[in-house]
């Protein structure tokens, strides 16, 4: 069955961006993780839920899986996906600095490449540390630096010329790159044990021609000399930008699907 054509940005992140590297990821962290039967899971900034839907069986009927984002939209789309397998999740708007849950609430909170956008990030580890009950553990996996993954270094270099801005407005996502300092965050927090240790995924889109329009679009939405563009001007500038990268994604195309590395650290903390 054709899968139907997105309709809203969150639709497009599940569609498109998930498959590509969500879900990889998300295996990646529960990986670490390794939620045990019964246990109660709290995933922060959970998007359209790929983490929450991967730790439901895990947990199975007897645990218990919330997901909290800020984004009605992304919420939207998750409610609206089939549910997994064992536990019932339940999804809660909400900000990662002020949880809207009772101290000790879970055993397990993840954190999927959310926390580099939250503005206070000390307060939001300090949040994670405070729904933890005795002996819980927080995992959060965030990208390593802009270096070391070459086409969205294009990508963003590309996007950040053509809205005259520097470089650091565009590349947020990967702003908390330096493990000492995510090391120093949960430890600043008063978790009893911290490690940080590197995890590298595959990541593959497909329709090889919407990446570029999407990924920029993705990066810069939320910038006002991207949305102040007017309709044709950023048509012209996503495709400017798509012709620059084309010797980058060159390298990186197999058929209609570009696939490269991407490298990230997780900070596995005990509570």
């Amino acid at each position: 069955m054709e899968t139907a054509a997105p309709r809203s940005p969150a639709e497009s992140y599940e569609q498109y961006f998930v498959p590509a590297m969500f879900t990889p990821w998300a295996t990646a962290l529960l990986g670490h993780a390794a939620p045990r039967p019964s246990e109660r899971v709290l995933d922060v900034a959970c998007g359209t839920g790929a983490v929450a839907r991967q730790a439901a069986p895990l947990v199975g009927a007897q645990g218990q899986v919330a997901g909290l984002d800020m984004s009605p939209a992304m919420l939207d789309v998750a409610r609206g996906l089939p549910p997994p397998a064992g536990a019932a999740i339940t999804w809660h708007e909400g900000n990662a600095m002020t949880l809207p849950f009772p101290d000790a609430a879970f055993d397990i909170v993840l954190c999927q490449h959310g926390l580099q956008f939250v503005p206070d990030r000390a307060a939001a580890v300090r949040e994670m540390r405070r729904v933890l009950g005795p002996g819980g553990r927080a995992l959060v996996i965030v990208l390593q630096a802009i270096e070391r993954h070459p086409v969205f270094r294009a990508l963003m270099e590309a996007t950040a010329r053509h809205l005259a801005l520097p470089l650091a407005s565009v590349t947020l996502p990967f702003s908390l790159g330096d493990a000492e300092s995510l090391r120093t965050l949960f430890a600043g927090a008063g978790f009893a044990a911290v490690e940080v240790v590197p995890e590298t995924i595959t990541a593959r889109f497909g329709d090889a021609d919407r990446f570029v329009p999407l990924a920029v679009t993705s990066a810069a939405a939320a910038l006002p000399a991207f949305a102040q563009l007017a309709a044709p001007a950023r048509v012209s500038m996503l495709d400017a930008v798509r012709r620059e990268l084309e010797p980058t994604l060159a390298a990186y195309r197999e058929g209609d699907t570009i696939a490269f590395p991407m490298r990230a650290h997780v900070a596995i903390a005990r509570a």
